[in-house]
């Protein structure tokens, strides 16, 4: 399996990111605590494709079932990705990362680097 073969449905897949929270009872609120903890450096983007903790003890319960909820959309999709290319649900969600992911971060959000340290954009 080639890169670019491996692209096409991951940034398919990572298109619909901004509706992973969708089993969540508010996708919109989801979103929205999850991208105001992102400002406040509580969450961050992991090199894995999912979203993660750089100050856990600063994490609400409301943004804890947030990212969860975000979490569990995404690894659906990297899954579905996985069983359409024939790799790991690992490698498509380091890819959207990689691809799709890191290219949407703002400013001032966290970030994982290859070597898992959190970084500031």
């Amino acid at each position: 399996m080639t890169f670019r073969n491996l692209m096409t449905p991951v940034a398919a897949v990572v298109a619909t990111l901004a509706l992973a929270g969708a089993a969540h009872a508010d996708p919109a609120t989801a979103k929205a605590a999850v991208d105001a903890a992102k400002a406040q450096g509580v969450v961050g983007e992991q090199s894995d494709g999912f979203l993660g903790f750089v100050n856990a003890g600063a994490a609400s319960g409301e943004v804890r079932a947030a990212v969860a909820e975000i979490n569990a959309g995404r690894s659906q999709l990297y899954a579905q990705a996985a069983a359409q290319n024939g790799v790991s649900p690992a490698a498509a969600g380091a890819s959207a990362f990689r691809s799709v992911v890191q290219a949407k971060l703002k400013p001032g959000e966290f970030y994982q680097d290859a070597g898992g340290a959190w970084v500031k954009k």
